[in-house]
């Protein structure tokens, strides 16, 4: 889990790095650099997702990103097609959240399958 991590980590942050020229660029740019960071996290320092504000604050991202995700969700037809999403900013913004909440519930499955190992940190 922890190369996958790293991966998700990696692509999350060139997600972010590409937003650079959007208008709204800062709020995308915080949209996937905080799954990034917490994949980062989860490949580099793993046992840090087991305190409880560490846990806390996952589940609070997970679930700021599934409301993102149900309030971005995209509302063109046949979204997922490339035809379509290269012509629809809602559309790659629906997606690009859709990205990041699964980047999340990685994490938050490396932190529950994780807390067997590690046993429970201090907190």
């Amino acid at each position: 889990m922890r190369i996958v991590n790293g991966v998700l980590c990696l692509l999350m942050l060139a997600f972010a790095a590409v937003q650079y020229n959007d208008p709204d660029a800062g709020l995308w740019m915080m949209i996937y650099a905080l799954p990034a960071a917490w994949a980062g996290l989860a490949a580099w320092q793993p046992a840090r997702l087991q305190a409880r504000p560490a846990t806390l604050g996952l589940g609070l991202c997970l679930l700021a990103a599934l409301g993102g995700v149900a309030h971005w969700w995209p509302r063109d037809a046949g979204w997922w097609r490339q035809e379509v999403w290269w012509q629809s900013e809602t559309a790659r913004e629906g997606m690009g959240l859709m990205a990041a909440a699964i980047v999340l519930a990685v994490v938050a499955l490396t932190r529950w399958l994780g807390r067997g190992r590690t046993g429970q940190a201090a907190e």
